[in-house]
């Protein structure tokens, strides 16, 4: 189950990159196709929030891979002590 972790933990790495790419590529596109005002407020809104998402997506990763999930509490009681 650990190595499993540590594998999806990768995975979280290479997709919050690879989301910012393509929500940036896409943006760009939209941005082209049509070139208003709202159009570059409602996708550099998509892109601000997205982002400390994606950050967020890359950190999980990065301490899964690191194997600081791989004990995880068996039950409710120990979070407490």
């Amino acid at each position: 189950m650990n190595q499993l972790k540590r594998i999806a933990g990768i995975i979280w790495i290479v997709l919050g990159p690879a989301g910012i790419f393509y929500l940036i590529k896409t943006a760009a596109a939209e941005i082209a196709k049509k070139p208003v005002l709202d159009t570059k407020i409602q996708w550099g809104v998509f892109v601000v929030v997205f982002m400390p998402i994606a950050m967020g997506m890359v950190i999980f990763g990065y301490y899964a891979f690191k194997g600081e999930y791989d004990h995880l509490p068996e039950r409710s009681e120990e979070l407490l002590d």
